[in-house]
């Protein structure tokens, strides 16, 4: 059975697992606490990170961007990355956009401030890292508004891994009740269609022991 080491609420973990279902490839959940090392992880991965994908006991793909490589060579039945090489590029420009910049500017913070600092007991919850955040989300929420308004998906005319990395990223924002729909419509409306596939469902049902979403999170007309 094909297994993905992950964290609930990792974007990478979330990116792959929708990709994965896109795919329409069975796999089993694996939640990896990798804060404690444990040294049969390690000898997974000896980078001790999350995402892991194991295709079985000899086969083991270590990594967001190695595993979306890996997917789109061993299964180009369901391309999620367009065929010209232009069209392409840009959708990796994106992917990579949401994993980094989006990432370090708005989920991260976010995660680090009002989850992990709960979780850890590491100290007083900073709040202007917090209004930070909020700030930069906005213009990414512009961004993304910018680009759906201009293309059939974010990165052109197909789904891609492009919008799976976006969406992930969005959805633990989402979960955390970070996200001001109600200033971008057409960000709004991309969402919705991302929620309303069937690869996006086990996300909208999935509940992080001690942290609640808003009523709206599982809710695809929001």
């Amino acid at each position: 059975m094909r297994v993905l080491h992950h964290l609930p609420l990792s974007a990478a973990c979330r990116a792959i697992r929708l990709a994965l279902a896109e795919k329409g490839l069975a796999f089993e959940l694996v939640e990896e606490p990798v804060w404690e090392r444990r040294p049969e992880f390690l000898a997974r991965n000896p980078a001790g990170d999350v995402p892991v994908l194991e295709e079985s006991e000899t086969r083991r793909v270590c990594g967001a961007w190695a595993i979306v490589e890996y997917l789109e060579d061993a299964y180009p039945a369901t391309a999620l990355w367009p065929r010209p090489a232009a069209a392409r590029a840009e959708c990796r420009r994106l992917a990579d956009w949401f994993a980094a910049k989006f990432a370090g500017e708005v989920s991260r913070p976010l995660v680090h401030e009002l989850v992990t600092k709960r979780y850890f007991r590491r100290g007083e919850t900073d709040w202007a890292a917090i209004r930070g955040a909020h700030a930069r989300l906005a213009e990414h929420l512009a961004y993304i508004a910018d680009l759906f308004e201009r293309r059939r998906w974010l990165g052109g005319e197909a789904l891609s891994h492009a919008d799976l990395h976006a969406a992930a990223q969005v959805s633990i924002v989402d979960y955390l009740g970070g996200v001001p729909w109600s200033r971008s419509e057409p960000a709004r409306d991309w969402y919705a269609r991302l929620k309303s596939r069937p690869s996006f469902r086990p996300l909208l049902v999935e509940r992080i022991p001690g942290v609640n979403p808003p009523p709206h999170y599982g809710d695809l007309d929001f």
